[in-house]
């Protein structure tokens, strides 16, 4: 038999309850990860089933930086396997990575629904305007790691020579690729949580652009990271539009906040405040 809260409610098993306040202890936070996190790996799954046949054209089009750098330095480029089930966990790696970026809306919207879970009627119409950017930019970011993957292959397989031959192993190729691919992806996510998070009330305007300074080396060190290229273009292919982002973002908030401060005093001059 189900039991009631104090207003009469019958409880919903397997989701936390809050207090009279409306915060959770927390047991029910670690409760509310447990269940958030099951529904994005479940979701993960499901996409990734759907992601291991489209796996052989995401590997032809893997193959494809390598054979133009065949192409263009004059020596031998391939990819290679050196344990027999080399190819099976490369196919199942890419499945994986598919289903994360197909299964993007599931676990971008569980994210944010942890990190704010308390929202009123009114702040949760901001999930919307979460997910219609956060999404666009997630894939915006994929998109942008697959454009600069040919320069930072060229660039890194300019050092071997013609006498030279290129064999490149499948899987740590493929690591390097996802990281890329993936990580420019969720760097472009994070300026809508600094305006989602500023829209209801978490961070004020201020204390993202005061932190400019710490924003821009951040920026720098994980473009540096991503692309171990030897050159620097390909840094400052990435760096430059998460910094417009993140202007973007600095300047959403701070007309936000001062559309708030406008209707503050505006409320105190009629009560007389």
């Amino acid at each position: 038999m189900a039991s009631t809260t104090a207003g009469g409610r019958a409880k919903r098993p397997g989701r936390p309850q809050k207090d009279t306040d409306g915060r959770m202890s927390l047991g029910q936070h670690l409760i509310e990860l447990r269940n958030r996190l099951f529904k994005a790996v479940l979701a993960v799954a499901v996409c990734a089933i759907g992601g291991w046949f489209l796996t052989p054209f995401v590997l032809d089009a893997l193959r494809q930086p390598v054979s133009q750098l065949a192409e263009v330095g004059g020596h031998t480029a391939e990819l290679n396997f050196p344990m027999i089930t080399g190819a099976f966990d490369l196919r199942l790696q890419i499945a994986i990575t598919i289903g994360v970026v197909i299964s993007s809306p599931v676990w971008l919207y569980q994210v944010w629904a942890f990190i704010v879970p308390a929202l009123v009627r009114r702040e949760k119409q901001y999930v919307f305007g979460f997910l219609g950017t956060a999404i666009p930019l997630f894939f915006a970011g994929c998109w942008f790691g697959w454009y600069v993957l040919p320069h930072i292959v060229g660039i890194l397989g300019s050092f071997v020579s013609t006498q030279d031959t290129s064999i490149v192993d499948a899987k740590a190729y493929y690591d390097f690729v996802i990281k890329l691919i993936v990580a420019v992806g969720i760097a472009f996510v994070l300026p809508v949580f600094l305006v989602l998070l500023n829209f209801v009330g978490v961070l004020s305007a201020s204390s993202i652009i005061r932190s400019w300074r710490v924003a821009i080396v951040c920026i720098l060190v994980f473009c540096a990271i991503v692309t171990p290229s030897a050159d620097v273009i390909s840094m400052f292919l990435l760096a430059i539009p998460m910094t417009v982002l993140y202007l973007a973002a600095c300047g959403i908030t701070w007309f936000h906040d001062r559309r708030l401060a406008k209707q503050q005093a505006k409320l105190d001059e009629e009560y007389g405040l």
